[in-house]
């Protein structure tokens, strides 16, 4: 059974070419669901986007429920979405669903003083799914016209096979949902020059930073979604879904020495976030300082160590340690580390943990999930006992819960699976200067690259961007090729002071499971671990 999950720190989104299977074969030949897919043959065709849908979204009309996405971009009725649906259902399906999605993007780059590159994107399609209990046939085409949805429908509805079919599509009507991200300027329809402006001014702010900066890349990428859905039990909605991202990328050399910083910023916003959070030149300027520092940076000792967890970026070891194992797919079919725990001592009773897709923009944020349900504030662990799982319909239905709304996909060709939203750990007592004090020797983990995780295990490992020795209660010299080490459950145990501070992340990170990859938040506040094993360069004295 696949069971590998990952997060990278960059991009809002991945950009890749659909096979027509996601999964490589032996990944497919373990997997308990079985999933169908259907790529038309009809190749997308190029669509002009409304200046005038797009002047309405920046004027600030944004909720989902006002603005018509189905007519719009998909020209597709409530009556022939019910002869889909009832094509998925002819076959004794329980569920159907079609996920219609038109995704406008852009990214532009920046380096060596001058435009790399410049590139715009538009995908559009409709995923078709049926489901007959945990079993699941999704299809997918490219063409929107009814003659290639039914092909969709059809074969997505081969995944049952009884003539007689007991379930009938209940009438559509659609859902209301708030609006989570409201939008100053969207960043997919400003104008250039103005996005030049911004770049320009972190590359200047970059180069100032140092002499030792030698070379600056500086990233803008953005794009927006607007979706449509329908399921047998009669919900539909329409959302507009707005993702960006700032990066800036710096090289610092002395001598023989190079060494690489990187920062970024964003979430579901536009360009008001340089106005309400960090300019570009922010951004720029805390990438050239990691670059410079990590230049005089030391080689850590290998081995079991007490890490301290810097608040904000930390929060990937709690997504990939803990979050990954506490989705439900793999705890109802009784594969995961935390299967069966529910109401079990997990953790140190320091530790809550939540995850939550209502933080207003965001990046993991959502009005909806990819199954019509609203996300909700679900505690997972509460002081240390575990509390429940992230559902999306099957698993909440296998293990006879209350869906969470955590079903996301990561685009209108792939099923739905439960996935973290914005996952975090709840504000301790300590104060973060009490909690350094407190170690005579270890190592404070502040910035990382990414991260993985063996669900079925909770094993994971972790690079380590910006660290530092501590010696005698203080934070002395930066080091250099951390990497963490451990079992998620092992080192949730392990957990001796938790801070005050809890803060979020401000950056790129998106999350890789099963061949997906969906933007995702996190938090957590300064943690001390009292061991985790270190990898490093150095012998341990």
């Amino acid at each position: 059974m696949y069971s590998g999950a990952a997060c990278q720190a960059r991009g809002p989104y991945f950009l890749k070419t659909q096979t027509s299977n996601p999964f490589p074969e032996s990944e497919r030949s373990n997997m308990q669901r079985r999933e169908f897919m259907l790529k038309s043959s009809f190749a997308l065709a190029a669509m002009a986007t409304s200046d005038l849908w797009l002047s309405r979204i920046v004027a600030g009309e944004t909720p989902s429920t006002k603005l018509p996405i189905l007519d719009t971009y998909f020209q597709v009725s409530k009556a022939e979405m019910d002869r889909l649906l009832a094509a998925c259902l002819a076959r004794g399906a329980d569920f159907a669903d079609l996920f219609f999605e038109y995704t406008v993007s852009s990214i532009l780059s920046f380096e060596e003083d001058t435009v790399k590159s410049a590139r715009r994107g538009i995908v559009q399609g409709v995923g078709i799914r049926a489901i007959k209990g945990d079993q699941v046939g999704f299809a997918f085409s490219e063409d929107l016209t009814m003659e290639s949805m039914m092909q969709a429908a059809q074969a997505a509805a081969a995944i049952a096979n009884d003539k007689n079919a007991r379930i009938k599509a209940k009438a559509i009507g659609e859902i209301s949902t708030r609006n989570l991200y409201p939008i100053g300027e969207l960043a997919t329809t400003t104008d250039l020059n103005k996005k030049l402006a911004h770049i320009q001014q972190a590359n200047t702010a970059a180069k100032a930073y140092s002499p030792k900066i030698i070379r600056v890349t500086c990233s803008f990428t953005d794009e927006v979604k607007y979706l449509a859905y329908a399921n047998s039990d009669g919900v539909s909605w329409q959302d507009m879904q707005p993702l960006f991202l700032f990066g800036t990328t710096c090289i610092a050399e002395d001598g023989t020495q190079r060494q690489t910083g990187y920062d970024a910023g964003g979430g579901r916003i536009g360009l008001e976030y340089f106005a309400k959070k960090r300019d570009a030149a922010a951004v720029a300027k805390e990438a050239a300082r990691l670059a410079v520092l990590n230049l005089g940076a030391q080689e850590a000792e290998a081995g079991p160590q007490t890490v301290v967890l810097g608040n904000a970026d930390s929060g990937i070891l709690l997504h990939e340690a803990v979050g990954h194992g506490l989705e439900a797919d793999f705890n109802y079919k009784k594969l995961a580390n935390y299967s069966g725990r529910v109401g079990q001592k997990v953790a140190s009773e320091l530790c809550t943990i939540v995850d939550e897709g209502l933080f207003e923009n965001m990046r993991g944020t959502i009005n909806v999930d990819d199954e019509g349900n609203a996300p909700s504030q679900t505690v997972l662990i509460e002081n240390g006992t575990l509390r429940g799982y992230m559902n999306d319909r099957i698993s909440a239905k296998q293990l006879g819960v209350k869906n969470t709304g955590n079903g996301r996909r990561e685009s209108y060709n792939y099923a739905p699976m439960p996935r973290m939203t914005n996952t975090y750990m709840l504000a301790g007592k300590s104060d973060p200067e009490e909690i350094i004090k407190s170690v005579e020797r270890g190592i404070y983990a502040k910035r990382f690259s990414g991260g993985s995780v063996d669900i079925t295990k909770g094993d994971f490992n972790f690079a380590v961007t910006e660290s530092y020795l501590i010696e005698n209660g203080k934070i002395t010299a930066p080091l250099k090729g951390v990497t963490l080490i451990g079992n998620g459950p092992d080192v949730m145990t392990k957990v001796t002071m938790v801070g005050n501070d809890l803060k979020f992340t401000d950056g790129g990170w998106t999350c890789g499971k099963n061949g997906q990859s969906v933007p995702v938040g996190m938090g957590i506040p300064t943690v001390k671990v009292s061991e985790i094993t270190v990898g490093g360069t150095k012998t341990k004295a």
